[in-house]
């Protein structure tokens, strides 16, 4: 276990020794997959019953075939999320956001579950966007999930916004841009981190995974806390292979938070 290794005690003093309001968490997956939710990638997730390729932007645009594809995708996906709540390790990222030890987190996930688990919002960046909200393409009027998921529990198709656009999930797909305001924020928070802690990210799905290199590259120390070996472990000053529940624990205690 982590505590045992000294690797949470480590990380604890880390923190501690950071200048108030410079450390950073980044979090992929592997943060929430406690939570009941699984990770696309793994066996029996998502990417195994549905073709990535058949998801992406471009054809969601292109092809009415496609876009009954995608939210085939997403009645799947809210009917796995819609009950998970969050786990330890949600809980302690906002337990160091209050006691003014985390700046902000950065996350690839789109399951809002930092926020259930008591961050702030605003300290809150969703690189990928947040699956709670659906949005027209055309007007960005908002429609509310719950709406469209009894739609496509009924075998309905989702019509398109009153304007004639088309209805879309305000998350982030393959080959769609990334908010600009978002990043520019990530980038600024990442630059001036003394601590960069990624948490559950295979740290392999770009322009997100070039973030903490980015932060090693600006001197911040670099964590990396994942069950499995990462791509960028060789960067790392520390790396704790175990889940991330377990290590936030451990981490909590040893800080009293």
């Amino acid at each position: 276990m982590a505590i045992k290794d000294g690797h949470a005690a480590t990380l604890a003093s880390w923190l501690e020794e950071a200048l108030p309001s410079r450390s950073v968490v980044f979090s992929g997956a592997g943060i929430s997959t406690a939570s009941g939710i699984p990770d696309f990638r793994s066996p029996g997730g998502l990417w195994s019953r549905f073709n990535p390729d058949e998801l992406s932007f471009p054809r969601f645009l292109a092809s009415a075939q496609s876009r009954r594809c995608y939210w085939e995708f997403y009645r799947e996906n809210w009917k796995i999320s819609r009950e998970a709540l969050p786990n330890a390790a949600h809980h302690v990222v906002a337990a160091l956001e209050h006691r003014g030890m985390l700046s902000v987190v950065i996350t690839q996930n789109i399951d809002g579950l930092h926020q259930k688990g008591g961050s702030l919002p605003q300290k809150v960046l969703e690189l990928h966007g947040n699956m709670w909200e659906v949005r027209c393409l055309s007007c960005s009027r908002s429609y509310p999930w719950e709406d469209i998921y009894l739609r496509l529990e009924e075998e309905k198709t989702v019509e398109d916004c009153d304007c004639g656009g088309f209805l879309k999930p305000a998350t982030i797909s393959f080959g769609q841009s990334l908010s600009e305001k978002v990043l520019g924020e990530a980038r600024r928070h990442t630059v001036n981190s003394d601590l960069f802690i990624c948490i559950g990210s295979s740290l392999v799905v770009y322009p997100a995974a070039s973030f903490p290199q980015l932060a090693k590259q600006a001197g911040a120390r670099l964590v990396i806390i994942d069950r499995q070996p990462t791509v960028l472990d060789h960067l790392a000053d520390l790396v704790i292979n175990d889940e991330a529940a377990a290590v936030m624990s451990a981490l909590r205690d040893l800080l009293r938070i």
